[in-house]
């Protein structure tokens, strides 16, 4: 009998917790849709496509940025290797 009744709530139990696990699985993620550029073809090619990523004729201030980005690059690989020898002088004459 108490068997029978353990077996009975335990069934309750699974039902409920069934409910409960099929109503959260009826949600779902909401997303939006896939952007279009437009309906004409000419867009597509400009829109990140490997071989048309870097169209610098079609770059704004073309020739500031190139600038600035070529002398940061080369501040950078000058100044690094500077600040590297003097930290291990510094380093070696300390010790």
């Amino acid at each position: 009998m108490a068997l029978n009744r353990s077996i009975q709530s335990g069934l309750k139990l699974f039902a409920a917790s069934e409910a409960v696990l099929s109503k959260s699985a009826t949600r779902s993620l909401h997303a939006t849709g896939v952007k279009r550029l437009s309906a004409h073809a000419h867009d597509e090619p400009y829109y990140l496509h490997a071989k048309h990523m870097y169209n610098l004729h079609r770059m704004k201030n073309q020739k500031l940025k190139m600038y600035l980005s070529v002398a940061g690059a080369v501040g950078i690989g000058v100044v690094v290797p500077l600040i590297a020898v003097d930290f291990m002088q510094k380093k070696t004459a300390s010790g």
